[in-house]
């Protein structure tokens, strides 16, 4: 069992439910999924862009991701409708927690001049949106067999009603939030 999900079951609980006066255990906002989304806009001209994209998300999270296609065409991109221009994974259970561990404990504090995560990145009903630069800040992927320095999304999906609530829980588990 995960020491994150360990925590959330045994303080996290008790401490929203007093903060918040929750009626009932079940109120109380969990973390549902974490999706992490990588658009790879230079896979119109060159497909090989895409496979290296899709082999380093499969490296970070341990799950083959989806491959995600244009909607719309555009002119100026040079881009069709349906062709292929990214990657997303959907972690749920124990996976999203050993993903969420791994970012909070490793992965956020190998980001160059680090003061901690923006707190106004939420959207209003309880999800975190938080982009990451650079995938080399996963200890998964080694530096030297990287082509190209790509950024990610990475969309914490929590059961929350409010910012507030959203907020206390990632706090809780451990997010590093700008003072």
């Amino acid at each position: 069992m995960n020491t994150l999900k360990e925590k959330y079951n045994s303080e996290i609980v008790s401490s929203l439910v007093s903060k918040f006066n929750y009626a009932s255990v079940m109120e109380v906002p969990k973390v549902e999924k974490i999706v992490i989304n990588m658009g790879v806009g230079d896979a119109v001209q060159n497909s090989k862009a895409l496979d290296s994209a899709v082999e380093e998300l499969t490296q970070i999270t341990g799950q083959k991701p989806v491959v995600t296609k244009a909607k719309k065409s555009i002119a100026g991109f040079r881009l069709r409708e349906g062709m292929p221009i990214g990657a997303k994974v959907t972690l749920r259970g124990e996976r999203m927690y050993d993903f969420l561990q791994k970012l909070i404990d490793v992965s956020l504090p190998r980001v160059r001049d680090f003061r901690g995560i923006s707190n106004k990145a939420f959207d209003g009903r309880g999800n975190y949106t938080l982009g990451v630069k650079e995938q080399l800040i996963f200890p998964e992927i080694n530096y030297d067999q990287v082509g190209k320095v790509r950024g990610m999304d990475v969309v914490i999906v929590t059961t929350a009603d409010s910012d507030e609530e959203a907020s206390e829980l990632l706090t809780q588990l451990g997010m590093p939030f700008q003072k």
